[in-house]
């Protein structure tokens, strides 16, 4: 037998060996939490209507996630508060098992962190008159005017979809409620902000008499997700199971619609 045939046999059972050892999922934090029957999260409680504390303690729409998604594991919720800067840094140390709090997933911090199914779209979207029919997209905007808050993320789209639409005119105003308020009145055909101030400007409408309605496909992806520590791979698919069970039994669009629509 040549050198190189007993080195690939070699190279062969090595990995055998370490096989199962690479396919292992670390559990040590997951057992933690059933132990302790608490899953300790961490959040910046100055996000409302997503987090925010005062004398009773802290609600929002992360809240009530957090205790529905921990329900749904058999166990309680802890919060920890810190802020948005130290959240990270909070969950690296071991003070918190996840952090739920408004967190865009971020691919640059995948090195250390992982993410959890996205549970919240924070994107752009199209706001119309309750009686428009023909604006289903972006794509329908040429020769409209589109109202957007000056600088904002929804400006920016706004400028990349005038360089493909031949008519296009973008009216920037103050603020998102700025712009959308000039679409309620007839200023602008179409109100480009993002999925939060879109939706609790609509929210505040009358119910038996909308002025605005949003369109249901969005424009952009800003996912939302919870965090954990990229060895906790156990506690991050009990995480994911039970945000699917959310989803698919419709109490996931419930929380939303409770903090946002309603």
């Amino acid at each position: 037998m040549t050198n190189r045939r007993i080195a690939l046999r070699l190279c062969f059972f090595a990995l055998l060996l370490l096989a199962p050892v690479a396919c292992q999922t670390n559990s040590g934090t997951w057992d933690r939490v059933k132990e302790s029957g608490t899953l300790r999260v961490g959040l910046d409680p100055t996000y409302p209507p997503f987090e925010v504390a005062d004398d009773n303690g802290v609600n929002g729409l992360d809240v009530d996630l957090a205790k529905a998604l921990a329900s749904e594991l058999g166990i309680g919720t802890e919060f920890v508060y810190f802020g948005y800067d130290g959240l990270y840094d909070a969950l690296a140390t071991k003070q918190v098992d996840v952090l739920l709090s408004a967190l865009v997933i971020m691919p640059e911090r995948r090195r250390d962190f992982d993410y959890s199914e996205p549970y919240f779209n924070a994107g752009e979207i199209l706001v119309v008159s309750s009686e428009e029919n023909s604006i289903s997209e972006m794509g329908d905007l040429d020769g409209r005017r589109l109202a957007v808050e000056l600088g904002a993320q929804g400006h920016v789209e706004a400028i990349q979809w005038a360089k493909r639409l031949g008519d296009l005119e973008i009216l920037p105003y103050g603020s998102s409620g700025e712009a959308l308020e000039a679409v309620a009145t007839g200023q602008a055909d179409a109100g480009l902000v993002d999925s939060i101030s879109g939706r609790l400007f609509l929210s505040e409408q009358m119910p038996d008499q909308p002025q605005l309605k949003r369109l249901d496909k969005p424009v952009t992806v800003e996912p939302y997700a919870l965090v954990v520590r990229i060895e906790d791979e156990m506690l991050l698919v009990n995480l994911n199971e039970a945000l699917n069970t959310l989803t698919t039994t419709g109490q996931l669009d419930q929380i939303i619609a409770r903090w946002l629509d309603n």
